[in-house]
């Protein structure tokens, strides 16, 4: 996970935590976060990114609408992060 960028990982960050969800329910969710619009040409793309490094599984719900699943060695890597951080950032202290 370490060449990802910080999007990336909030992407996949989100895609863990939601049942399957298509693009702009994504999108949506990081709107919300960032506080501002999420392009599609920024979104999709990276999206993209994560299928091709195999974080993530690309599904097709219907002709115009995609879904998106974390795979088994993206939840591996999430956890290997949240390992790492943990070493830094202990806030049960």
């Amino acid at each position: 996970m370490y060449d990802l960028t910080g999007f990336q990982r909030d992407l996949l960050y989100v895609i863990a935590g939601l049942d399957e969800p298509h693009g702009l329910a994504v999108k949506d969710e990081l709107e919300e976060y960032y506080e501002s619009e999420v392009h599609h040409g920024r979104l999709y793309p990276n999206l993209d990114t994560l299928v091709e490094k195999g974080l993530v599984e690309k599904g097709q719900l219907d002709e115009r609408t995609n879904y998106y699943t974390v795979t088994k060695r993206g939840r591996r890597e999430i956890t290997a992060r949240r390992e790492w951080e943990q070493q830094y950032v202990d806030l049960n202290e």
